[in-house]
Parts: C-alpha cells; sequence; structure tokens
C-alpha cells in the first residue's frame, strides 16, 4: 500500500514537472513600439489623450519563426512596457504625473494595458505597471491601436516624443 503511494506521488510530480517544461518549450515573446507626442502648452493636473498611430503586428510571422500558428496560441500577455523620451535628448519625465495606456481593435474593445501613478521619475525611461489582462485576441489582429492619457504636473514649453517599447509573453498549445 505505501509503494502505491509512493509510487502516484512520483507520477504526480513527473507530470507537473514535465507539462511545466512542455509550457517553457512553447513559450516566447513578442516586442513592438510605438511612439506619441506630449504637446507643449498643455494645462497642468488635467488627463490629455496623446495621439498613437495604430502598430501593425507582425505576430503571424513571429508565430511561424516559434514553430506555432495563431490558431494555437493559447495566452498573450503583457510582460514589459517601457516608456522612453527620444526628444529633446536631455528631457526627464519629471513633468509627468500619471500615465495609462490601453489597448484595442475594430473588433474588440479597449482595455488597459499599463499605467503610472505618481510619477517621481528624473530619469528619461520609465518602466509602467502592466495589467494581467489576455491580450490573446489584440495581438492575434494584424493591428491594434494604442491610446495614450497623460496628466502633466506641469506645463511643457516644447513637445515631447516618447517610445513605447512592449513585450508581450506568448505561451501556444502543442497540437
Amino acid at each position: 500500500m505505501k509503494t502505491k503511494k509512493i509510487t502516484i506521488l512520483v507520477l504526480l510530480a513527473l507530470m507537473i514537472v514535465s507539462c511545466s517544461e512542455v509550457d517553457k518549450l512553447l513559450t516566447f515573446t513578442i516586442s513592438d513600439q510605438t511612439t506619441f507626442t506630449v504637446n507643449s502648452g498643455l494645462p497642468f493636473n488635467s488627463p490629455f489623450e496623446a495621439a498613437t498611430p495604430d502598430v501593425t503586428t507582425n505576430s503571424t510571422s513571429e508565430f511561424k519563426n516559434n514553430n506555432t500558428n495563431v490558431d494555437l496560441v493559447k495566452d498573450v500577455k503583457l510582460e514589459e512596457l517601457k516608456l522612453s523620451i527620444t526628444s529633446p535628448a536631455d528631457k526627464t519625465f519629471s513633468f509627468l504625473k500619471s500615465v495609462h495606456m490601453y489597448i484595442s481593435t475594430n473588433a474588440n474593445d479597449e482595455i488597459e494595458l499599463a499605467f503610472q501613478d505618481n510619477i517621481s521619475s528624473t530619469t528619461n525611461m520609465l518602466n509602467l505597471t502592466c495589467t494581467s489582462q489576455k491580450l490573446d485576441k489584440y495581438i492575434k489582429a494584424s493591428s491594434y491601436k494604442i491610446r495614450t492619457s497623460v496628466t502633466t504636473k506641469e506645463t511643457l514649453t516644447q513637445e515631447t516624443t516618447v517610445k513605447a517599447d512592449m513585450r508581450f509573453k506568448v505561451t501556444a498549445d502543442p497540437f
């Protein structure tokens, strides 16, 4: 009886370890980026929508490069969203009070992607807090929209261009 229990426990442990190993083999990342501009002369402490161009995905080729296809993708989550100021070169995020970024497609509702409130950064790079939303249908689309809402804590004297680097973690089914 004791031998059966040990055997069952060992088999269960092997199954759990092998499932997580299979998931690791079928997990990869996709990176995208976009830019937006925060205009000068905006009133501070009021939200502003920064225009962001549609992001064309290369997900189909990324899926193919990772030996899978769109039908086998089961889970996509945002792993990292990093903002960096590209212009002017000496500008820091000290002007920013908060930033919220949202994702949508023509066929899917808008959901929050990442955010940062009470910003006190004095550098030109900022890592946002990623939400845990499932993003499968957005990344599988040929393109998606990013909407950026910023609140400044000071008036800008010149427009500021910000690049958003996004890294998505993708897990696919084996069959």
